[in-house]
């Protein structure tokens, strides 16, 4: 198999060194070359033909958004950006997501030396990702959570697995979505199609805890529905969407004819907090069959096990198609085992979920 070929593009000398040293501790990876801004990097992509680009979000001569719409337009390719930790940071990078990158890295911290051997370990992750993913089927992304060496828990050690209440009836029904590499823009292209009185939607997309408001307001400016980070002890309510916040999981819960939000801080799930296994094992358990479940584009598997705990409760399914994904991990897994009823391009998933919504 041959090396992914990266090219780091960066205004700081050491920061681009630190990729580079970074990127070639692993021998699937040759960083091919490095630019301090987007005119060098212009020509070099046209001289190296690099299979991923790791790109600063703030560069002199042309910022990192110019550059990015520019490449996009003209010869898209996977693109990693590097962004400061900051509100402004954050808001600049869903920008670059809505214009094609497939995700994002945070600035390395130079002077916590410790925190390197995490750093390397993300960044080479999401490269590999990145030189697997659908360019073209990409609008946009958002970072997953870091990996680390966090142990992979289930849903079990946030809320204890129960059967579900299989005589309630309610007039309410609860629309959740699971997403991850990808999923700002693909959240967004089935919200924007979703009408003003659809049922309550609950999403957790893989994202830190400064990029979830500035998500969610994003997506408030995109939708019919009114869209919130969601906050604990939250009603539910027709007409409105509920983002989990990027430092908790996002519990659906009961209270007499109402559904409210919870947020949970318990360990990660699936790597994973928020987790979609863990808002999907809360909804099987509270709205049963009078729930939707969707999993979108997303890397990994979080979110099919919690789906067909939905599914046994009674719930629809539906699942993005490979197509349409930017990386079909989360819900390839869930057609692997079975539990995606519907398998859908991304411009039907919202139609779909209309129909079954209104569904006696």
């Amino acid at each position: 198999m041959s090396r992914i070929k990266v090219l780091v593009v960066d205004d700081s000398a050491l920061i681009r060194q630190m990729l580079t040293e970074l990127l070639s501790s692993d021998p699937n990876i040759e960083v091919v070359g490095s630019a301090s801004d987007p005119y060098a990097a212009r020509e070099k992509i046209k001289k190296l033909k690099p299979d991923v680009l790791t790109l600063d979000v703030e560069m002199p001569k042309m910022d990192g958004i110019t550059f990015l719409n520019n490449l996009m337009r003209l010869h898209p390719m996977p693109v990693i950006m590097v962004s400061t930790l900051t509100e402004k940071g954050a808001d600049v990078t869903l920008q670059a997501l809505e214009l094609g990158a497939i995700d994002f890295v945070t600035k390395p911290k130079l002077d916590v030396a410790h925190e390197l051997d995490k750093y390397g370990e993300e960044i080479v992750h999401k490269v590999k990702i990145a030189a697997g993913a659908n360019v073209l089927a990409n609008a946009g992304t958002v970072g997953e959570a870091k990996d680390g060496v966090k142990q992979k828990l289930s849903a079990d050690a946030v809320i204890k697995k129960v059967s579900f209440k299989k005589n309630f009836k309610t007039t309410d029904k609860i629309i959740a979505i699971g997403a991850s590499t990808g999923g700002t823009e693909a959240i967004k292209a089935v919200l924007q199609q979703l009408p003003a009185d659809c049922p309550g939607v609950v999403i957790t997309q893989h994202i830190p805890a400064l990029f979830s408001k500035p998500f969610a307001e994003r997506m408030d400016k995109n939708s019919a529905m009114k869209v919130y980070e969601a906050e604990d002890g939250q009603q539910i309510l027709p007409g409105h969407v509920y983002i989990a916040p990027g430092d908790k999981h996002l519990v659906v819960e009961r209270d007499g004819a109402r559904y409210i939000c919870r947020l949970n801080d318990g360990p990660p799930v699936n790597r994973h907090k928020p987790a979609v296994d863990v808002m999907f094992r809360s909804v099987a358990q509270n709205a049963g069959p009078n729930s939707i479940a969707v999993l979108l584009t997303g890397m990994g598997a979080d979110g099919a096990a919690g789906m067909k705990e939905m599914l046994e409760a009674g719930a629809d399914t539906i699942v993005q198609d490979e197509r349409t994904s930017v990386v079909w991990g989360m819900p390839g897994e869930a057609v692997r085992i079975g539990v995606a009823q519907h398998i859908l391009p991304l411009d039907k998933v919202a139609t779909e979920v209309c129909k079954l919504a209104e569904k006696e």
